[in-house]
């Protein structure tokens, strides 16, 4: 297997792996020992050269010092660092732009998903005939009612704001795309809406959605991050981004490429 350099922080040259794999790690190191190195097994007998690309994103846990244990044991693991955290988004768009692979994606690092069925959506976009976002759509989620009447609302909101939003999963992932598709995104959010905006500009720039049903397991270790003051951040920013002006900005800027 072609590896990445090891402990490569935000390294931004493009070589020609197969596929990037970026977690987010929030206070994720009581999972990081176990999730990594199952991923990373999993995408090995893909026989494809890839890297999966660890986010330090300004943990107060000792996540930092997990993901350069695992860097140094793995040569296909790289690390990359937000020293402060903003939000998932920045932590997703830093390994994102830190990526070398053909085809990157994201998933979390707290193994909800399994490993098998990340490498399921991400042979999904590399086996697509043309450039697609390739996405996953849970089933037996493990988030309780109070998480699945929000993110019902979210999602019947977002069809309503965003007419012809081809999902009724936004938020799910892992979500796999062509590096090049990605790059012309010019992605912006640093929180959670990030998940929406990758959604809408892939509609506008015409790319096939192919979403993989898969299992919602429940967190590894550690516990959800998403809290009240998240669920408000959701509504502000669908609202924002529909009304004050980045979404109509974006469009702009790609008609005039």
């Amino acid at each position: 297997m072609a590896a990445a350099d090891r402990n490569s922080e935000n390294d931004e040259t493009h070589t020609s792996l197969a596929v990037s794999v970026v977690l987010p790690c929030y206070n994720e190191a009581s999972c990081l020992k176990t999730t990594v190195p199952r991923l990373a097994d999993a995408f090995a007998k893909t026989g494809d050269d890839f890297e999966i690309i660890l986010v330090n994103n300004g943990s107060t846990d000792d996540s930092g010092q997990v993901i350069d244990e695992l860097a140094a044991t793995n040569p296909a693991v790289r690390k990359a660092t937000v020293k402060i955290n903003r939000g998932q988004g920045l932590g997703i768009r830093t390994g994102l732009n830190a990526s070398r692979g053909h085809i990157v994606g994201y998933v979390n690092a707290d193994g909800q998903v399994l490993p098998e069925d990340v490498v399921r959506v991400y042979l999904a976009a590399k086996n697509a005939p043309q450039g697609v976002l390739s996405k996953a759509r849970r089933r037996d989620r493990h988030d309780g009612l109070q998480r699945a009447f929000i993110s019902l609302g979210y999602n019947a909101l977002m069809k309503l704001l965003f007419p012809g939003m081809p999902s009724s999963d936004v938020n799910a992932n892992p979500k796999f795309l062509p590096a090049e598709q990605f790059r012309r995104m010019d992605l912006v959010s640093d929180d959670w809406f990030l998940e929406a905006e990758i959604m809408l500009k892939a509609r506008h720039m015409r790319l096939e959605l192919v979403e993989v049903e898969i299992s919602d397991e429940p967190r590894e270790a550690g516990h959800s991050h998403v809290r009240g003051a998240a669920i408000v951040e959701f509504f502000k920013n669908m609202l924002l981004y529909r009304f004050g002006g980045p979404w109509k900005q974006w469009r702009k800027s790609v008609r005039e490429r």
